[in-house]
């Protein structure tokens, strides 16, 4: 196949003809990714260059919405390319996703630095106010305006050469660091035997059971770097030395002896990033990053970062005494390691409410779990989810819903993804094979859920951690917030707002994972079907907040350190020792490791989406914390007028408005951080 001879109307990567819409991932061939690219690469370039070049004077139509429109064949291959690249990947996919990676900037970079097309949208923002415009699409022209500032639209020839060889470079770079991670996950696995199973769970050695006959070990147990498997082991074995080796393994990803080693990668990174802040005009890549949030600038969000780290340190210190006092009683004198803390976390949290966190597994099938997500989605919402079989995905694993409206109409398609293997990256994520929007013709959304559950043995139920089904919940939150979009123009559909709100409808929706109407109706044991004890759930709710120290320290380190990188002006000469001496100066207890340590902090260094920007978490937990309050407030976790509201202002809304105005709307003002630090416990 030549890129001559391709025709992307009847392409099966770029032409979708499978069931109800989708793509047909059984004509999908590994081996056509990249002529195809190319193809789609150059027909969207035409598309641009067609837009730039029209004679006519710029209009709305001509230029704004054109742009919007242009490029479908590529948008459609690259949703199902990433969607591989990250879910089910090979050697093959990996080579074509370090080939693409630095073609793909380039021709971003083409497009914000073409002068004729910046030109037709400089000129319909500079008489913006006499257009009559709507709201929405003012919005979109002012965004769309901003976008090419940023992307270097202003610069001389020489900047404008040096910004889109940065670009290409951090392309490259942020494939191969996300590349490298998987390496180390996939290749590790410590192989056990029945002896050295001592305080495992029977769910636990189910999942480890099946692990091992994945890796062909069948008949043994594996611990795997998948975090539903490598977390419940550490704090449940009690074999301190396998505990150390795992968690060892674990926080070292990314900086083992080899090629997958990832310092040099992250030197360059952050280099680069810090010279493409300065080519656009800001003194920082934080500042830069910052600008179009709702933080604003890097003062803000230490703001909130340093109150929230010194009182979870000091809630830390506290837990800390206690775990050394349950390790003195078992006879162990050592100081608590990082491998211990879990451990006796979980025995202080069994003396202290009476509670096993395993004690919950039986009634937490991934089944139960699942059908109460779309259960809450139907009431807030109305949205039902009927389940296609047979539809093939990318994996045998991926399972189809349609999704309607509450009259019975077809909203779009909902794919989830839920298990563990070596060819998945680490995490949990959503993302779209399409979005949905009404300009044009307008399309239907098509979203995804992709986790690392761990997959059970053949003939056994999945058993979710209280962790995993929040996971879970959490995911399927940014999931509803991209098929519940309501808007006109592709480029704020769903997800598609600043990174420090774009958390809030999916922390927001782990809230209705707790509460007692929810757990009691879909918490089934998966032997008796007996519904979850009010005692047990009772028990839960009281100990949410245990532990809330560890829990907060492990984030907020992580968050602090990716703003401390991304502060700096200067060159790097070891990133990783200036983690380790960022969190030395912060005062960072040794017994917690940071929750992403940098050779492996893939929100962070795969791409920029999250760079100078985790703490977008916690800034979301502020504003979810106030919202799950406008229910309780009302005594009705589904009171239909803050349904609607929520559906109205955050859900459907997208990027369509400001997100602080947007929350005012569905609130009547902003929340302050005390919500927050109340709902993790640390007043």
């Amino acid at each position: 196949m030549t890129v001559s001879n391709l025709n992307l109307n009847d392409h099966p990567l770029t032409a979708w003809n499978g069931p109800l819409g989708l793509p047909d991932f059984t004509q999908v061939r590994e081996e056509e990714f990249e002529p195809v690219f190319r193809a789609a690469l150059s027909a969207h370039e035409a598309e641009i260059q067609a837009i730039a070049s029209n004679p006519d004077a710029p209009t709305i139509e001509n230029t704004l919405a054109a742009m919007e429109l242009a490029g479908e064949a590529l948008s459609r291959l690259s949703s199902i390319f990433w969607c591989l690249a990250g879910a089910h990947t090979n050697p093959a996919i990996q080579k074509v996703e370090r080939e693409i990676s630095p073609l793909m900037a380039r021709h971003v970079s083409r497009i914000f630095m073409n002068p004729d097309l910046f030109g037709r949208i400089d000129a319909l923002y500079e008489q913006r106010n006499a257009l009559g415009l709507d709201k929405e699409t003012m919005r979109v022209l002012e965004k769309t305006w901003k976008r090419f500032v940023r992307g270097g639209a202003k610069l001389d020839a020489d900047a404008k050469a040096r910004l889109s060889a940065i670009n290409e470079e951090l392309a490259t770079l942020g494939a191969q660091f996300g590349q490298n991670v998987l390496a180390d996950e996939s290749s590790w696995a410590l192989f056990l035997d029945e002896k050295d199973l001592e305080g495992i769970s029977e769910a636990l050695k189910n999942s480890m059971a099946s692990a091992a006959a994945e890796r062909g070990q069948a008949g043994r147990y594996a611990v795997t770097l998948s975090r539903s498997i490598a977390e419940p082991f550490l704090a449940s074995s009690s074999r301190r030395d396998l505990r150390e080796t795992v968690l060892k393994a674990f926080t070292s990803r990314g900086a083992n002896d080899g090629e997958a080693n990832n310092k040099a990668i992250v030197q360059r990174t952050l280099e680069l990033r810090a010279e493409k802040a300065k080519l656009l005009g800001y003194e920082t890549f934080a500042a830069y990053k910052l600008d179009d949030t709702m933080a604003k600038t890097p003062a803000n969000v230490m703001n909130l970062l340093l109150p929230v780290w010194e009182k979870a340190k000091e809630k830390a210190a506290e837990t800390q005494k206690e775990l050394q006092r349950l390790a003195a009683a078992e006879g162990q004198n050592h100081a608590i390691a990082a491998w211990d803390w879990r451990y006796y976390s979980e025995k202080l949290r069994s003396e202290k409410f009476d509670f096993d966190d395993g004690a919950l597994k039986p009634y937490l099938s991934l089944e139960g779990v699942i059908t109460a997500a779309f259960d809450v989605a139907k009431r807030l919402f109305g949205l039902t989810f009927e389940e296609q079989k047979g539809i093939p995905g990318w994996h045998e694993d991926v399972r189809t819903f349609i999704v309607r409206n509450a009259d019975g109409s077809r909203r779009g398609l909902f794919l989830a993804d839920y298990f563990n293997r070596p060819s998945k990256r680490s995490g949990a994520w959503m993302s779209a094979l399409q979005s949905g929007y009404k300009l044009g013709d307008g399309q239907e959304p098509i979203i995804y859920n992709v986790c690392n559950f761990a997959k059970p043995s053949a003939g056994k139920p999945a058993l979710l951690s209280v962790d995993d089904a929040r996971t879970l919940f959490h995911e399927f939150g940014h999931a509803l917030h991209g098929m519940l979009s309501n808007v006109t123009w592709p480029s704020i559909s769903g997800t598609s707002v600043s990174r420090d709100f774009v958390e809030l409808p999916s922390q927001l929706f782990e809230h209705w994972f707790t509460v007692p109407e929810v757990l009691q109706a879909h918490a089934r044991h998966v032997e008796t079907g007996e519904a979850i004890p009010m005692e047990l759930v009772d028990k839960m709710r009281a100990a949410r907040n245990f532990d809330a120290g560890f829990a907060t320290v492990e984030f907020t380190a992580s968050a602090l350190v990716d703003m401390e990188f991304h502060s700096r002006e200067s060159a790097w000469e070891d990133p990783f020792t200036f983690e380790t001496d960022a969190l030395e100066k912060l005062g960072a207890p040794a017994a917690i490791p940071t929750r992403h340590a940098t050779p492996h902090f893939l929100h962070v260094f795969t791409g920029d989406g999250y760079s100078a920007g985790y703490y977008s978490y916690m800034w979301s937990e502020v504003l979810d914390a106030d919202a799950f309050r406008a229910f309780e407030e009302t005594g009705d976790a589904f009171n239909p007028e803050i349904a609607e509201k929520l559906h109205r202002y955050i859900y459907s809304a997208g990027g369509s408005e400001d997100p602080e105005a947007l929350y005012k709307a569905f609130r009547g003002r902003m929340p302050s951080p005390e919500a927050m630090m109340e709902k993790r416990g640390l007043l």
